[in-house]
């Protein structure tokens, strides 16, 4: 019954969103609460649940988010990314422009958790696009897989890190078993899969990208544009490479953690962006703010969409769908590798939040690692392969690429949720041939 609720739930969002036309945060919203019934929430558990995924959501995205665009929108207004583009564009020539993209998201992803990547990395995409004159998604799919497998098979990315920890894994030896498993993933699922999708030709979205052509001598440097837009990746490369190095009995420890906590990072770069990218540029404050005010503006109601997507996602949680799901499949006569993605993956496909699946995974994994004798390294890649999976209504990052890239939901299911399960299904395949060459 929770699975056939769980199906129904998602018909009624599709309906609302693209036969009646419904503001998708309205339509988030609605579903949430009619499948929180239908779940057995009481009453009275409902309302908080929603306060806690929408605050949940937003507490962790809203500086991200907000930061992000306002970093993002001072290095268009600037001139900084299109000193970037042209020069990436130069150096690669239009035609591999879509790989020096995805080498930019799987460099910045190894330290982001996607969405921050994402927020990150959107203003240059547009950009290279409108520069090179190629279609959006050709820049934009390639990030999107770059980020996301990142997220799922790379150290010291938090969501693998974190499953090493629960698996007692060696975090080096699963770093470069992850590399070798992401590198091919990527290539299919960016580059590669966009040739399927290239019928499509979203428009980048008004407000978001400056289509002012500058002169060379109007544009910051490049090393300045670059060392701008990478602060808050440097600080949070840091922060993660700190806490695998040393105990917290050390004073730079606790300086770099906080320096390296995304809204800190953010934050900085922000001050640092309003100085390298607008005053030092020659511009007054109320001329900077006026960027910063026109960002946040255009990003409102997409992080209202994101939040509805985390209401929904802890409605699922709080009424026990993932871990009933859980139960439902952890005694099947499966390889404990196959069995570790498949429990990811149903959980990820229910709740949505590919974290949430990921971690849940690995508590009721854990206990058989020992008794199967599976390879822990093995193990983190092949849950985390399966966490990313698909990527339903109810994961917040369906609805960022959907709003962001202004594709219908079907567009986004074509382009996103098609690359995520490549992600998901090329992972588990490349962790099953590395277990047959190396056990």
């Amino acid at each position: 019954m929770p699975l056939a609720i769980l199906a129904v739930g998602i018909v009624i969002l599709f309906i609302l969103i693209v036969k009646c036309k419904l503001n998708s945060f309205l339509s988030l919203i609605f579903v949430a609460i009619f499948m929180g019934f239908a779940l057995g929430l009481s009453v009275d558990a409902i309302v908080p649940s929603i306060t806690k995924g929408l605050g949940g959501t937003l507490g962790g995205l809203a500086i991200v988010v907000s930061f992000g665009a306002m970093l993002g929108k001072l290095m268009a207004d600037s001139g900084g990314a299109q000193r970037i583009a042209t020069t990436l564009i130069d150096t690669f020539g239009v035609k591999n422009v879509r790989w020096a993209v995805c080498l930019t998201g799987f460099v910045v992803g190894l330290a982001l958790f996607y969405e921050i990547g994402f927020v990150l990395l959107i203003p240059l995409v547009f950009t290279i696009a409108a520069e090179a004159k190629v279609n959006l998604l050709e820049v934009g799919i390639p990030m999107a897989a770059s980020l996301s497998s990142a997220h799922a098979f790379l150290p010291p990315h938090p969501g693998p890190t974190a499953i090493a920890v629960i698996f007692n894994a060696d975090l080096g030896t699963t770093l470069i078993y992850g590399f070798l498993i992401a590198v091919p993933t990527v290539i299919i699922a960016g580059p590669l899969y966009f040739n399927f999708v290239k019928d499509l030709r979203p428009e980048i979205p008004q407000g978001l990208y400056n289509p002012k052509i500058f002169k060379d001598s109007e544009m910051p440097s490049f090393g300045i544009s670059v060392f701008t837009a990478l602060v808050p990746v440097i600080l949070m490369a840091a922060s993660a490479i700190v806490k695998m190095v040393l105990d917290d009995s050390y004073t730079i420890y606790h300086v770099l953690v906080f320096l390296g906590n995304p809204d800190i990072a953010l934050t900085i770069s922000v001050i640092i962006a309003i100085f390298t990218f607008g005053l030092n540029r020659g511009k007054s404050m109320k001329e900077v703010m006026e960027s910063v005010d026109s960002a946040v503006k255009t990003i409102a109601m997409i992080l209202l969409v994101v939040a509805g997507g985390g209401v929904l996602k802890q409605i699922l949680i709080d009424s026990g769908l993932g871990s009933y799901i859980g139960t439902l499949i952890q005694d099947a006569a499966l390889s404990p590798l196959v069995m570790g993605w498949l429990i990811a993956a149903v959980i990820r496909i229910a709740v949505g939040s590919a974290t949430v699946a990921a971690l849940t995974a690995g508590g009721i994994i854990a206990p058989l690692i020992p008794i199967t004798g599976a390879s822990p390294e093995l193990m983190v890649l092949a849950v985390g392969a399966g966490s990313v999976i698909l990527s339903p209504p109810s994961d917040p990052g369906f609805w960022l690429f959907k709003e962001f890239f202004g594709l219908t939901v079907k567009g986004t299911m074509r382009t996103w949720c098609a690359l995520e399960t490549i992600i998901a299904v090329a992972g588990l395949i490349g962790v099953m041939i590395l277990n047959t060459i190396l056990f």
